[in-house]
């Protein structure tokens, strides 16, 4: 059967019974002269040809699905509830934390460079064709004209442009042989740059032969240590504090630290007072666990900052830790009130247990008889005396 149903009409009763006789029917037909009440009062029932009641329906055609989207509550700041806030980057069109951004161009690489005896032939060479080249015009000094005998003719050829070539094309020689020796030792090195671009660095031991040309600069790429004056940082609680720290630390990258910062050192500096503002340092006395942890974040945090400068730092490690001097002096006071109330408190302590045991001995033994009244007041001038004795003030 089906059907078909219209509007509800508006005034219809809200409380119908369950069984309603229908119209023209016997009232006292029983339960099975009773139907159910239509729940839509304007239905129609129509028949349906038995065939089709069981032809093949069709298989419903598949609907594909959305993924559900589940909205989620958020703070004020735009997390969702529960969820940590994580660091801001480009990725999610945020302002991310400030990155030092290096040339990636700028890289230690090698420098080309000889061996000192190549410049050591180069500057002989350039210092024999001069005398040649004065032996050949004749211009040599007397004492070494005839030094050589007769074959050296003073004046024979004279000074002229052919000369004048030779002159230069030894000098030069001579000037880039012996100029371009420089010596390496061992912890320093080299940075090599030619009209302000970098061209190399230098890391060889021993006699070489550098371009003259280039302007060197040298670079200390040994493990060292720097031990900073006295820093401000603060503890946990937030508590002021003055903190001398030992950095151990060295050049990794000589072409970064030479070029890309102006003073590597100033900046190492630089970067250590930063990490003490952000990082609360142990106070004195703490644990030792709490002390390696504070070590191990400032170092984390300055090595983070430093390496993009080519400065590769080992340890962080706060030497000397000390209270501001203002928080010194509040503490100071703090304590000396402390030990005065202390003290304080076991003279009345040691005054009380004298005058009880007095007045006790007096009246177990007999010797006075004593209403409240005169109790008080032999408590009260004891209490005097004995304090008085002690050198301090009655009550």
């Amino acid at each position: 059967m089906t059907t078909t149903t219209s509007p509800l009409p508006e005034n219809v009763p809200e409380n119908v019974p369950e069984n309603v006789p229908e119209p023209g029917g016997p009232v006292d037909g029983g339960a099975a002269a009773a139907r159910p009440v239509r729940l839509i009062h304007t239905e129609s029932t129509t028949e349906i040809p038995v065939h089709l009641l069981f032809r093949d329906a069709p298989e419903p055609a598949p609907v594909r699905l959305r993924p559900a989207v589940v909205a989620r509550r958020t703070d004020e700041g735009g997390h969702r509830a529960g969820e940590r806030p994580r660091p801001r980057g480009p990725a999610d069109g945020r302002p991310g934390p400030a990155v030092p951004r290096i040339d990636p161009d700028l890289v230690e690489r090698p420098a080309r460079v000889l061996p000192g005896l190549a410049g050591v032939l180069a500057g002989v060479c350039g210092a024999a064709g001069c005398v040649a080249t004065s032996w050949w015009a004749g211009v040599l000094p007397p004492p070494v004209a005839e030094a050589l005998g007769p074959a050296s003719r003073p004046g024979a050829a004279g000074l002229g442009p052919a000369q004048w070539a030779a002159y230069a094309g030894a000098g030069a020689l001579g000037l880039f042989g012996f100029g371009g020796l420089a010596r390496g030792r061992t912890g320093r090195a080299w940075v090599l740059g030619l009209f302000g671009r970098y061209r190399g660095t230098v890391r060889r031991t021993g006699l070489m032969w550098v371009n003259p040309l280039l302007l060197r600069r040298r670079v200390d790429v040994r493990l060292r240590h720097w031990r900073g004056e006295t820093m401000r940082a603060a503890d946990r609680s937030g508590v002021a504090l003055r903190v001398a720290v030992l950095v151990v630390w060295r050049v990794r990258d000589t072409a970064r630290a030479t070029l890309s910062v102006e003073d590597h050192e100033a900046y190492l500096r630089a970067c250590v007072e930063a990490a003490l503002v952000r990082v609360p340092v142990a106070a004195p006395g703490a644990s030792e666990g709490t002390v390696e942890a504070a070590q191990d974040a400032l170092t984390r945090l300055v090595a983070a900052d430093t390496a993009p400068v080519g400065v590769e730092v080992f340890a962080v490690r706060p030497v000397r830790v000390e209270y501001a001097p203002e928080v010194a002096a509040a503490m100071h006071r703090r304590r000396i009130a402390a030990l005065d109330a202390q003290h304080r408190a076991s003279v009345l302590g040691s005054v009380v247990d004298s005058v009880e045991d007095t007045v006790t001995r007096l009246t177990m033994r007999g010797l006075v008889e004593l209403d409240d009244y005169e109790r008080k007041a032999l408590v009260k001038d004891l209490t005097v005396a004995f304090c008085a004795g002690r050198g301090e003030t009655g009550p």
